[in-house]
């Protein structure tokens, strides 16, 4: 494993616990520091008379500690992993105690176990995906219905049985949306809202959760700003495409039947996707990788790939709860060659890791701000400008083009990966923006943060890498020609 202190620091699971960590680095506190190939491990000296016991399989990383802290990893952890990285000579143990190879051990085992488990997930994932292949090919043109289709299958009975629960309250909603409309969006006050609660919660009384909260999320626009209106309406406009297409989802192709069910809410299994997934291998840029804190204590990790070879895009998505840590490190700016199973979808992004090699390398950084291969414009014979003249292609139109091309086949996405080239980040009368020559995009990014990309940014045009939720642009990361790392890292929210 290659190991950096901003990808060490990117597991902690909040910034007092790294904080605590960088405190913690000093040699003199740790009577004990051992490292294998494997592990590492270290006795650090808490107000005990005990020193606490502190571990890290090399392989996750994972973290083991025998002090109380209910964070993970702890800040002993994050501490052992940073000195790794800072002052290597000083871990002088090569042979693991008791209390380390036990733990391994148990690891192991588990780990064996668990590859046991889902190899019988994975093989069960690819029956299901049989039959429900063999019951696609027997059902056209027969009139045989899902009903019949699943009849002999529990798991695919009860696949069934929740389609018809969604699609009945596909069909109250619709109605709903109808009413909404005739009676006009004017008069809309406290109370009324409170109808349009009422209706997500019969939304998540259906198993569609995911309907249920853009329902509310039209409904949280409601006088929030100028331009309330015309976003409210759009978002009900997705909600009535989103009933239509439910309707008929039995005529629809399999790639969006399943974006209809990621839009209700219903997570797709990930042993069906590691079974039956689209699978690809390269070597993958991480551009970007950026956690945020949802409701409940519920932290979010959202890693954006580009691959080198495919020029493919892909999205991993991560939660841990309860100040737990993520498991796999993703620094912005390193390489890693892993193979990715791809979630079913019209224009898919999201994906699992297959197969990961262990060690990530440095890149370059100056290829990624260029546009994928296949988004590059102009197209070859689409010029109209005569054989003479080629058109003038901004720096941007090729994200743009990724963009339309995503919206247009899956509508209802909210998040796009942008990589902005020739970009320089200024403070106009409308707030922050990045600008490259006549364009600009709007910021969603806090003043602290903003001042912190401009002063990396010095003016000078960069490449940002970041999401376009379809009104705003937060950037992640930013980098200026081969630098490396990169300039500006956004920190998590």
């Amino acid at each position: 494993m290659s190991l950096t202190m901003e990808g060490v620091l990117a597991l902690a699971p909040d910034e007092s616990s790294a904080k605590a960590a960088r405190g913690l680095t000093s040699p003199a506190k740790w009577p004990l520091l051992g490292a294998s190939e494997a592990a590492l491990w270290g006795e650090c000296q808490g107000s005990g008379s005990k020193p606490y016991q502190t571990q890290v399989d090399l392989s996750g990383p994972a973290f083991k500690c025998s002090c109380p802290s209910r964070k993970f990893p702890c800040k002993h952890g994050l501490a052992l992993l940073l000195m790794r990285v800072q002052t290597a000579a000083s871990f002088t143990a090569s042979e693991a105690p008791a209390w380390v190879t036990d733990w391994l051990a148990s690891r192991h085992e588990r780990a064996e176990k668990k590859e046991e488990r889902d190899r019988d997930a994975t093989r069960r994932a690819e029956e299901r995906a049989a039959q429900r292949a063999s019951g696609q090919g027997e059902g056209q043109g027969s009139g045989k219905g899902e009903g019949d289709i699943a009849a002999d299958d529990p798991s695919l009975k009860r696949e069934a049985q929740r389609w018809q629960r969604i699609e009945a309250a596909a069909q109250e909603l619709q109605r709903w949306l109808g009413d909404q409309v005739a009676r006009g969006f004017g008069a809309l006050d406290d109370g009324a809202l409170q109808g349009w609660r009422t209706m997500a919660a019969r939304m998540v009384d259906a198993q569609a959760p995911g309907l249920g909260q853009r329902v509310l999320a039209a409904a949280d626009v409601w006088r929030q700003g100028a331009d309330w209106p015309e976003r409210m309406i759009s978002r009900l406009g997705l909600l009535q495409l989103a009933t239509e297409a439910l309707a008929r989802r039995e005529q629809l192709p399999l790639p969006v039947q399943a974006d209809l069910r990621t839009l209700c809410g219903w997570p797709l299994d990930q042993a069906d996707v590691l079974a039956s997934g689209e699978q690809v291998e390269d070597r993958w840029a991480v551009l970007a990788a950026f956690t945020e804190e949802r409701e409940g204590r519920l932290m979010e990790r959202r890693v954006w790939l580009q691959g080198e070879r495919t020029g493919r895009r892909a999205w991993l998505l991560d939660h841990a709860h309860g100040g737990k840590g993520f498991n796999g490190l993703w620094v912005p700016g390193s390489g890693v060659a892993a193979t990715l199973s791809f979630f079913p979808c019209a224009s898919p992004l999201r994906a699992l890791v297959q197969q990961r090699q262990d060690d990530a390398d440095v890149l370059s950084l100056q290829p990624m701000g260029q546009m994928p291969q296949q988004l590059a414009l102009p197209r070859e014979g689409a010029s109209p400008h005569g054989a003479d003249q080629a058109p003038e292609v901004h720096p941007w139109d090729g994200e743009w083009q990724g963009v339309a091309d995503r919206v247009s086949a899956h509508p209802f996405v909210q998040l796009h990966p942008m990589v902005l080239t020739d970009a320089t980040a200024v403070m106009s009368q409308a707030g922050p923006t990045l600008q490259a020559g006549s364009s600009c995009v709007p910021l969603a990014i806090g003043e602290q943060e903003r001042w912190l990309l401009m002063a990396a940014c010095g003016g000078h045009p960069m490449t940002v890498a970041g999401e376009w939720d379809g009104e705003r642009f937060r950037p992640l990361t930013a980098w200026s020609g081969a630098q490396r790392p990169p300039l500006w890292i956004r920190s998590q929210a």
